[in-house]
């Protein structure tokens, strides 16, 4: 079965930026149809973004504005660039495949003051 990697994750201080990038463990149609979503200690997972196979995407009010997401059909690669980050964006970053529903291991973001 086909497996989903998150990388880009770190520690940043208010206002940085990073990309995430969500990598299949072979060439998939599963990522054709994604989202991304993340945990916070002691919070409930929630959604963040996602891309349809149209390219549509769509944004938490958190982080519209901010985050911009992006498929590259061409690296079979998911990304999630992460700009203006707020001590509230510190969680565990989650990629997931809607058409498949598989899901990633995660990546940890620490946003600090």
């Amino acid at each position: 079965q086909v497996q989903l990697m998150e990388s880009g994750g770190g520690s940043v201080q208010a206002g940085g930026s990073l990309r995430l990038s969500c990598t299949p463990s072979e060439f998939t149609y599963c990522m054709f149809d994604m989202n991304w979503y993340r945990q916070a200690p002691g919070k409930e997972r929630e959604f963040v973004s996602g891309i349809d196979s149209l390219g549509t995407t769509n944004y938490a009010v958190s982080v519209k504005g901010r985050f911009t997401i992006s498929h590259d059909e061409a690296l079979n690669k998911v990304y999630l660039q992460m700009d203006s980050l707020k001590p509230e964006d510190t969680a565990k970053y989650y990629c997931s495949s809607v058409r498949c529903s598989i899901w990633g291991q995660g990546t940890q973001v620490t946003v600090s003051t």
